[in-house]
């Protein structure tokens, strides 16, 4: 208005019916804003699919006790809002609960993941979590996984773990082979499948499944079979041990499976979506 008219801005300001300190105020952030804006930075550059919440999270495990608020306005002004990437639009269904179970290793999920090395040779990885404590128990990555290969990585799975009551898949050939339902029927274990075109009744691994992929998969480019293993092993332990899962009050898996262990766990309404 000033550049526009020549008015000075205490003429100007007087005119708008303002004051002139209104007008010549500026911002002053203490330095220690300075500090957390380079940390939360940090963070977000580490773990580029993390929104300001799951920052906020990892601050507080830092010691860092600041309002969530105070990260989000830091977080934004820098730029680092996580860009959602767009969905393939499906029909409009109705959405039936999924219940969560009440202890651990009463209900696991299971399904497959593909993706593909840079040669562009495709590989399959297995992907199985308790659907109780969150708890990612194997992703095996492999050029080709058969039923005989899933029940012998289950029993692997059992040597440390028991074996579940019941695990839900879906109706692929792995999962409805004859050397599975012998495995199952061997072990006591329960093959819940869901009904074909119906993602939605396995909806824990989906979940996570989403998170692999857009955490994981999406952000590194394999060189081959060894390299892809040690990139997916290394964040299925960040996943367990490091990562916040806001269906667990922001707790991680292990930190959640420990607490329900000694008896300190808390009981929350069933969220699915991570």
């Amino acid at each position: 208005m000033c550049e526009i008219t020549g008015l000075s801005q205490r003429r100007a300001c007087r005119l708008a019916g303002l004051s002139l300190s209104t007008c010549r105020y500026s911002v002053q952030r203490p330095a220690a804003d300075a500090q957390l804006s380079l940390r939360i930075t940090e963070l977000a550059l580490e773990r580029r699919r993390f929104g300001y919440r799951r920052i906020w999270q990892l601050l507080r495990r830092e010691g860092l006790h600041v309002n969530h608020k105070r990260v989000y306005r830091i977080y934004h002004l820098n730029g680092l809002g996580v860009k959602r990437r767009r969905r393939r639009k499906g029909l409009a269904t109705e959405r039936l609960p999924l219940l969560r179970p009440d202890a651990p290793n009463l209900t696991w999920s299971m399904d497959f993941v593909m993706d593909a090395l840079s040669s562009g040779r495709r590989i399959k990885c297995l992907t199985c979590v308790d659907d109780f404590t969150k708890e990612c128990l194997t992703i095996t990555a492999a050029f080709g996984i058969s039923g005989v290969q899933v029940a012998r990585i289950l029993d692997g799975l059992a040597l440390f773990r028991g074996y579940p009551a019941t695990i839900r898949t879906d109706q692929g050939p792995e999962f409805t082979s004859r050397a599975l339902e012998q495995w199952a029927f061997e072990h006591g274990v329960e093959l819940r499948l869901i009904q074909p075109g119906k993602p939605t009744q396995n909806g824990f691994i989906e979940s996570f499944n989403g998170r692999f992929r857009d955490e994981c998969l999406n952000e590194h480019w394999f060189s081959d079979i060894l390299h892809a293993r040690k990139i997916i092993n290394d964040w299925r332990q960040d996943y367990n041990e490091s990562r916040p899962h806001s269906s667990l009050n922001y707790q991680t898996p292990l930190e959640f499976a420990a607490c329900w262990r000694n008896g300190k766990h808390e009981e929350k309404p069933t969220d699915i979506t991570n």
